[in-house]
C-alpha cells in the first residue's frame, strides 16, 4: 500500500497553506483549504494561487473528488466555489460548525 502524497502550497500574503493530496494508486484526490488572492489596496480578487493547484493537479493527472474547508477562514478568501467550478466532479465540503459562524456574520453584516 502506497502512503499518500500531500503537496502544500504557501501563500504568502495570509501566511496560510493549502494541500493537494493524492493517491498514487487511484489518483484520488482533494484540495484543502484553497486561497483565492485579494489585494486590499484594490479590493480585487484573483486566481493565481487557485491555478498552481490546476496546473499540480493537470500535470500529475489527479482525480480530484474533494474540496476541504477544515474551518472558516477569518485569514484569506477561500478558492472553493472557483475551483469547483473547473472541477465539477469535485464536492466541496466543511465542518457543520460553520453554521453558526454563518449566523454569526449574517446578523453583523445584515445578510439576511
Amino acid at each position: 500500500m502506497n502512503a499518500p502524497t500531500v503537496q502544500p502550497f504557501f501563500h504568502a500574503d495570509s501566511n496560510t497553506w493549502s494541500y493537494l493530496v493524492a493517491d498514487p494508486a487511484s489518483r484520488a484526490a482533494a484540495i484543502i483549504d484553497p486561497v483565492l488572492d485579494f489585494d486590499p489596496k484594490s479590493g480585487r480578487t484573483s486566481t493565481t494561487s487557485a491555478q498552481a493547484l490546476l496546473d499540480a493537479i493537470a500535470r500529475d493527472g489527479l482525480d480530484v473528488q474533494w474540496i476541504l474547508e477544515t474551518h472558516a477562514h477569518a485569514d484569506h478568501l477561500t478558492a472553493a466555489h472557483w475551483l469547483q467550478q473547473r472541477l465539477p466532479q469535485a464536492r466541496v465540503a466543511i465542518g457543520a460548525g460553520i453554521r453558526a459562524v454563518q449566523a454569526t456574520f449574517r446578523d453583523v453584516y445584515a445578510l439576511g
